[in-house]
């Protein structure tokens, strides 16, 4: 079976995945670092008797809780660069694996220090946060895994911070790995949200990166993952994430005047300070039905932070409604408060983009002549 069709059968999977389905003693296992709430490992998992989650380190407790609580496994609430001999030593206990038995580690550091927005920021320190992808790599080639798969914001492959790309990469092809990469709009493997991402893979042995499976006409859309829910707060409603915020009655006034699907707000409406600064084309804009959403983010509950309003009530997202365009099934556990559950979301790699990514591994190593 070729990679489309292998794709498209698993990804009519995921919707049906359940944390109760999660199975031990599968072929290939997966250490998860910068887990969040485990949208990568996600990805992973739904694919049926082959993908094993055997950990997850992550510096956010309510995240990880999150993790523990969808995949039932070892979590570490640790910085990674704090991680001691002894914590590495039962990593490498929990990952031990034989030659037929093919080890993943996943590594998305967190992208804010590559994002485009910094790069207007010139006089600003770097981030710190950038140097974390030298230390997974170092920390990885000692785990010594089959796979190494790293996500993050296309600027990390350009500019100022490929630096730290080709300091990794180094890294890895030191220790015998050969490294591949490509970016993605995660549309183009069924998420309902147009989301530009960086993948990188260390392996092994050559690996081949996959191409997308829709295009631009046939991507999924607003409606798509959303349009058969029920109106938001319903006080009957048996779900406990389709729930808005409970907007300021202005904020409210604003969007009701904003045009229904995909409208954008009107110049001199809402807080005066908008029409005064550019760059805020999309606050209290609407989704467009018949379009993917922008890509979410940790904001996306909030209207005055983009384009996060529903495209005919007036209101923001629900968390049902951007765990949706982010492509988790209704299934999935968030813990913790509004904001926590948000923040994960927002933060996570869309489970469909590492299904993808997932895929082609397990063809590599169950199919390998049929790539």
């Amino acid at each position: 079976m070729d990679f489309e069709s292998q794709f498209l059968e698993f990804s009519k999977g995921l919707p049906l995945w359940r944390p109760d389905a999660v199975s031990k003693n599968r072929r290939a296992k997966v250490v998860d670092f910068f887990c969040g709430c485990g949208g990568t490992s996600l990805g992973f998992a739904a694919i049926p008797d082959f993908f094993q989650i055997v950990c997850g380190i992550d510096i956010n407790p309510i995240a990880l809780k999150s993790f523990g609580s969808n995949f039932g496994c070892k979590t570490y609430c640790k910085d990674i660069r704090e991680i001691t001999e002894d914590t590495l030593k039962e990593i490498k206990e929990l990952a031990a694996h034989t030659k037929d038995e093919p080890l993943i580690l996943v590594g998305c550091a967190p992208c804010q220090g590559f994002s485009a927005h910094r790069k207007k920021d010139k006089e600003k320190p770097e981030d710190q946060r950038n140097s974390l992808i030298r230390t997974f790599a170092q920390l990885a080639i000692q785990i010594n895994p089959d796979y190494i798969v790293m996500e993050n914001v296309q600027e990390v492959l350009n500019g100022k911070f490929r630096c730290h790309y080709e300091e990794a990469k180094a890294i890895f092809t030191e220790a015998g790995y050969y490294v591949t990469q490509r970016v993605y709009n995660a549309a183009a493997f069924g998420v309902p949200q147009a989301r530009v991402r960086a993948i990188i893979v260390a392996s092994k042995r050559p690996f081949t990166m996959p191409f997308g499976v829709l295009k631009q006409d046939s991507f999924n859309t607003v409606r798509d993952a959303i349009g058969n829910l029920p109106k938001a707060n319903d006080i009957n409603g048996n779900d406990p994430y389709h729930f808005s915020s409970k907007h300021k009655q202005s904020t409210i006034d604003v969007i009701a005047q904003v045009p229904k699907n995909g409208g954008s707000r009107p110049p001199h409406v809402g807080p005066p300070c908008l029409d005064k600064v550019k760059g805020f084309s999309d606050v209290y804009g609407r989704l467009f039905w018949d379009k993917p959403a922008i890509t979410i983010t940790k904001t996306s509950r909030n209207p005055a932070c983009g384009r996060f309003c529903h495209p005919e009530e007036d209101r923001g997202l629900t968390l049902r409604e951007v765990a949706r365009l982010q492509s988790f099934p209704d299934s999935f556990i968030f813990e913790g408060g509004s904001s926590d559950r948000y923040e994960q979301v927002g933060e996570a790699v869309p489970p469909l983009l590492s299904m993808a990514i997932a895929t082609q591994i397990y063809l590599q190593e169950t199919k390998p002549n049929e790539l």
